[in-house]
């Protein structure tokens, strides 16, 4: 199985910067609604939210952009589910071109399921376990994204973990 195609759009006027250019908030936009539209396919709805007072939180995130992206072209963003466990999802999503396979940009996430009453985290439910379980069994035979884990830094200018 392909990359979930999770969401489309063409890039409007008031994203693009003084150099013609998407602004680099907006990569993070596009790459949130495919968020939303991946809760949406693994039953994480506004219908479930409100009915189990349970919703995901990004802890974390990475984004590289890797190609300009311009006023008015048409982009679609694929992800792929890298592993999760009982509480959290491990994702990546690309952005490309519509049809094409060049990646313009890479966001990598770690999400939480919280209970909202908290906030604290919860265990998925058993069926959204089984939606995951599903779509990270029918993406182990892709391969692995070439920005995944990746670390900022410096060449050379790594710390020890007890440098301030």
């Amino acid at each position: 199985m392909p990359r979930l195609k999770t969401y489309t759009t063409k890039i409007q006027p008031d994203w693009v910067d003084y150099n013609g250019h998407l602004r680099d908030a907006f990569y993070l936009l596009i790459f949130s609604y495919a968020t939303d539209a991946l809760m949406d396919t693994l039953g994480l709805d506004s219908e479930n939210r409100e009915a189990s007072g349970h919703s995901l939180f990004t802890l974390e995130l990475h984004l590289n952009y890797l190609h300009e992206v311009k006023l008015g072209a048409e982009v679609e963003v694929r992800t792929q589910l890298i592993a999760h466990d009982a509480k959290r999802l491990h994702l990546y999503h690309s952005l490309h071109s519509v049809g094409d396979e060049k990646e313009l940009a890479g966001n990598e996430q770690m999400l939480l399921h919280v209970d909202l009453t908290g906030p604290r985290s919860a265990p998925f439910s058993e069926a959204t376990l089984a939606q995951l379980s599903a779509l990270i069994a029918s993406h182990a035979e892709l391969p692995r994204p070439a920005l995944l884990g990746r670390v900022i830094g410096l060449p050379g200018q790594q710390k020890s973990p007890d440098q301030p």
